[in-house]
């Protein structure tokens, strides 16, 4: 039995809506500090973490979309962290991380999971 934590599934969705707002502002590069919150860093560091928390319950299911989501969860933090290590970011940065086909699947997978957490109607 899995343990992927409707939470951590809320921290990426809500990351990603986060995310598609901070890159529409048009921000130019820079070190996250020189420029007025909001900051895309600590917003990535918390999907980071949660997709790393999740890769981390399914990794070894025996559930084949479970196993499809530890490897989409692998394959966007990759990204994530990858964004995290620029020592400049930008809203271009951002933008192309939202576009990223990795982040999209887990936001897909994490919508049809989702479906698990929501209640059973008595038909």
């Amino acid at each position: 039995m899995s343990s992927i934590q409707e939470d951590d599934i809320e921290v990426v969705e809500a990351g990603y809506e986060f995310l598609l707002a901070y890159a529409a502002q048009g921000r130019p590069p820079h070190e996250e500090s020189s420029m007025p919150p909001p900051h895309a860093g600590p917003q990535l560091k918390d999907m980071l973490d949660a997709m790393q928390r999740v890769h981390e319950a399914v990794k070894d299911s025996a559930d084949d979309f479970e196993q499809v989501i530890a490897e989409d969860t692998r394959k966007a933090s990759a990204a994530v962290r990858f964004a995290l290590a620029q020592s400049h970011m930008s809203s271009e940065l951002v933008d192309n991380l939202n576009a990223s086909i990795h982040l999209r699947a887990v936001l897909t997978d994490f919508f049809l999971y989702s479906e698990k957490f929501r209640p059973q109607s008595a038909s």
